[in-house]
């Protein structure tokens, strides 16, 4: 069974607005390593637009102009994986991506059954029904050094605690640290 691994930048204040975070050429080199680790990801619908609009590559294969070779290497990375998103607004992804249908822990369970390498989940909505079911196998926080003062923030909510061992650190030169968790169970 594959893991299911969550993936997340918060300021230092537990802000998770995607443009709150210091997105350098190291960090998105991460970030590309980070999806090559899983076979597919898991999305929810806004996350799933979002990342569409960014990062979809051109049918052309051409890359756009402001992309550097970071950003590309970070495009083709979840460009190219198989993504399953769980709405039940969006009638019909098509960026190699397929609908989430019926009970969201099932699901879950079989497209973890299904990926020996897993999958990788972001996002706030979507990864709190993950957490209070019990799915994710893993927690990373990419934590920048930085104060917003707004936005949303992870696992508003929880139902119950989900206490953490921390299995990995990586530092990055802007400051940012990324902290790897799993669940003690």
């Amino acid at each position: 069974m594959g893991a299911l691994r969550y993936s997340i930048n918060v300021t230092v204040d537990g802000c998770a607005d995607h443009r709150t975070g210091i997105a350098d050429d190291e960090l998105h080199e991460y970030s590309a390593e980070i999806l090559d680790r899983a076979d597919a990801l898991l999305f929810g619908r806004v996350v799933y637009q979002m990342m569409e609009e960014a990062w979809r590559l051109p049918e052309s294969g051409d890359l756009p102009d402001w992309m550097t070779p970071s950003l590309a290497e970070f495009a083709r990375a979840i460009d190219a994986k198989p993504k399953h998103v769980v709405s039940s607004t969006l009638a019909d992804p098509d960026w190699n991506a397929q609908l989430v249908e019926g009970d969201l822990v099932e699901s879950v369970r079989r497209l973890k059954d299904e990926y020996t390498n897993g999958l990788y989940v972001g996002g706030v909505t979507l990864p709190l029904a993950l957490a209070d079911a019990g799915l994710i196998d893993e927690y990373e926080f990419i934590v920048h050094p930085r104060i917003a003062g707004h936005g949303p923030t992870p696992f508003k909510g929880l139902a119950a605690y989900v206490d953490l061992e921390l299995v990995g650190r990586r530092e990055f030169a802007s400051g940012a640290t990324a902290l790897r968790f799993e669940p003690k169970r």
